[in-house]
């Protein structure tokens, strides 16, 4: 990780509001005085490997506030409240919201953070789960960090389109977070930790699984209470997911030269080419011959 920031537009010193308990840092700013009429702005954002003895406490912040910690410990007051950190956990805070983030002297914190405005930042916040004040977690727990690092390169790139491609990301970033948001400790605990278990056995097996009864049995839980749990933490059942996974299988088997369907429809678990063609292109919306054709520059 390397020590770096940018500006956009006239040459800015970095805010005072950036902590100086940091090892090293990815950080960028771009308006640190956004105009109050717009929807959306990113103020500034980074990733930050805090030293043994990092500590925040503020009464208050000038933005709202989305930080994840990706690597190692350590604890977050909100209005009083304190909540633990570890990987895959994100936090939320803003204007007239007290908050001290501390680090863990063992397990150092690596925390990413983006600092944002504009008359739609309470519900962007409300939409993922974070409103103001709030501790959320992520399954699996790198879920965000692929958008947060496409959101710093995007912020260090000092491009004209810099700004709303922020804002666009941060909107981006915001859906990934709903879409894996994870219970914390609790009465959900239990009923999300048989999901993590029943969904990795369908992704480890799903060439061989063909039924929601032969997934159900497999996973020790009844039918009914298989789906409860996909439908409450995946947004989908347990089959589609199983026929997604058969499906991003025969896709890349078919990207390859020389594929046969029959082939690949037998790998992919289908007896019969004919309803393996037939579901192939309910999905993908291309047979798998015109698939293969494209992935060989053929079409």
């Amino acid at each position: 990780m390397k020590s770096q920031q940018s500006t956009s537009g006239a040459a800015q010193t970095a805010p005072e509001f950036f902590s100086t308990d940091v090892a090293e840092a990815r950080r960028f700013y771009l308006d640190l005085n956004p105009p109050r009429n717009r929807q959306l702005v990113v103020v500034c954002g980074g990733i930050e490997r805090c030293t043994p003895g990092y500590a925040i406490r503020r009464e208050t912040f000038p933005f709202y506030s989305i930080e994840y910690a990706a690597r190692g410990r350590g604890e977050v007051k909100l209005k009083g409240r304190a909540y633990s950190l570890k990987p895959g956990r994100l936090f939320s805070y803003g204007p007239g919201i007290p908050h001290q983030i501390t680090g863990d002297a063992a397990e150092p914190l690596v925390k990413y953070f983006v600092d944002f405005a504009g008359t739609r930042a309470q519900a962007l916040l409300r939409s993922c789960g974070l409103p103001g004040g709030r501790v959320s977690e992520v399954f699996p727990s790198d879920a965000p960090r692929a958008l947060f690092d496409e959101l710093i390169e995007a912020g260090l790139r000092v491009r004209p389109e810099s700004a709303e491609l922020c804002a666009k990301l941060l909107e981006c970033l915001a859906l990934r977070i709903a879409g894996a948001r994870a219970p914390l400790a609790g009465a959900e605990t239990h009923a999300f930790a048989t999901y993590q278990h029943c969904r990795a056995y369908v992704e480890q097996h799903a060439l061989r699984l063909r039924t929601l009864e032969q997934m159900a049995g497999e996973c020790h839980v009844n039918n009914a209470y298989l789906c409860r749990l996909f439908r409450r933490y995946d947004n989908q059942s347990p089959y589609q997911y199983l026929l997604r996974l058969k499906m991003n299988y025969a896709a890349e088997r078919l990207k390859q030269p020389g594929a046969l369907v029959k082939q690949v429809a037998e790998e992919s678990g289908y007896a019969d080419p004919f309803h393996f063609s037939r579901v192939f292109t309910s999905v993908f919306g291309l047979s798998p011959t015109a698939f293969h054709r494209l992935g060989q520059g053929n079409l």
